[in-house]
This record gives structure tokens, sequence and C-alpha cells, in this order.
């Protein structure tokens, strides 16, 4: 996952365990990879 973002393996791991906050840009790349909006991932929305 971390390649499809452009994130080191590791810092995505980090991000996944809630060791590091996950940045703007990269809660961006997220949304872009899954096809859904950022407040649907945030959960401030049911539609995706």
């Amino acid at each position: 996952m971390g390649a499809a973002i452009n994130v080191p393996q590791r810092t995505y791991a980090y991000y996944e365990s809630g060791q590091r906050m996950i940045p703007p840009r990269v809660l961006c790349a997220l949304a872009d990879f899954y096809g859904v909006s950022v407040d649907y991932l945030l959960e401030r929305t049911d539609k995706k």
C-alpha cells in the first residue's frame, strides 16, 4: 500500500497503528486510491 500512495511501507504501518498522524496529502492519496472522499475516510459522511 505504501508504494501505491508514495510513502515508505514502514511509514504507512505507523499510520495504521496510530503511531503517526496521517498528513493531508497522504489522506488525499488514500481517498483517490479507494475512490472515496476524504470525508468518507474520516467518517464524516456515509457518501463515498
